[in-house]
């Protein structure tokens, strides 16, 4: 990347890097970095940074901006700003796409377009500004850019998400929340599957996969809540 594409993206993102490097990070991919240059480091652990900054910005914001609504509304508008999809919209409003690292065989499967690829680069972003700028620049930035999307009131949901009513269930039981760990994953980047574990405070466990982590937790949390129920009526025929 020249470094007039570097000043053009950090234009158009609003934030201009101490260390350029950590941008360059954040938009390689796993694929470039295996198939190009070796050498290189991919953006995953920066996703994981990001992802865990901008659940934590989203949470401040609704939590400030939103004085009356419970945690279920508050939770479910989260889930909502901070998906899969919505993450790739606004990667594709700051033309992500046209900066990212792929290695060949992904630019041939048009990764460039792939919702889950900008998402993490759109999430990797956010891991490297808040390790270059720290977490009130990031905050910063989460607040321009999700302007537009905050909602003008919230209502309670009608239906949770699963994990949301696992952390409910969860809490009232044990008094604390479940685990998510990432397993592993497996098969081609533009196809992959990824199995999460979920360890409840209890000891049990439950393993999913899915194409995306985001996917698999829900489902795993969704495999809890059922254990939960059959726990219930176990209880009851005695």
């Amino acid at each position: 990347m020249s470094e007039d594409q570097i000043n053009e993206l950090q234009n158009i993102i609003g934030y201009h890097f101490k260390n350029p490097n950590l941008l360059k990070k954040a938009l390689t991919h796993s694929s470039y970095a295996n198939e190009i240059d070796p050498s290189l480091k991919n953006n995953e652990r920066l996703e994981f940074l990001g992802d865990a900054v901008l659940e934590l910005c989203i949470s401040e914001e609704l939590f400030n901006r939103y004085p009356n609504s419970r945690e279920g509304g508050l939770t479910n508008v989260r889930s909502h700003l901070v998906n899969e999809q919505s993450l790739a919209n606004l990667a594709r409003e700051l033309h992500l796409q046209d900066f990212i690292f792929l290695g060949k065989g992904e630019e041939c499967q048009g990764g460039r377009d792939r919702n889950a690829i900008l998402c993490d680069a759109f999430e990797s972003i956010f891991g490297a500004i808040f390790l270059d700028g720290g977490y009130t620049q990031a905050k910063n930035l989460v607040n321009q850019m999700f302007a537009p999307l905050w909602p003008k009131k919230i209502s309670q949901p009608v239906k949770k998400d699963f994990k949301s009513r696992l952390q409910e269930v969860s809490q009232s039981r044990f008094k604390e929340r479940p685990c998510y760990n990432l397993q592993n994953s497996s098969g081609p980047e533009h196809a992959k599957t990824y199995t999460i574990e979920l360890r409840l405070p209890n000891g049990k466990h439950f393993q999913a996969h899915a194409s995306s982590v985001k996917k698999a937790e829900q489902l795993a949390a969704k495999e809890a809540l059922e254990s939960f129920k059959e726990t219930v009526h176990s209880e009851d025929s005695c």
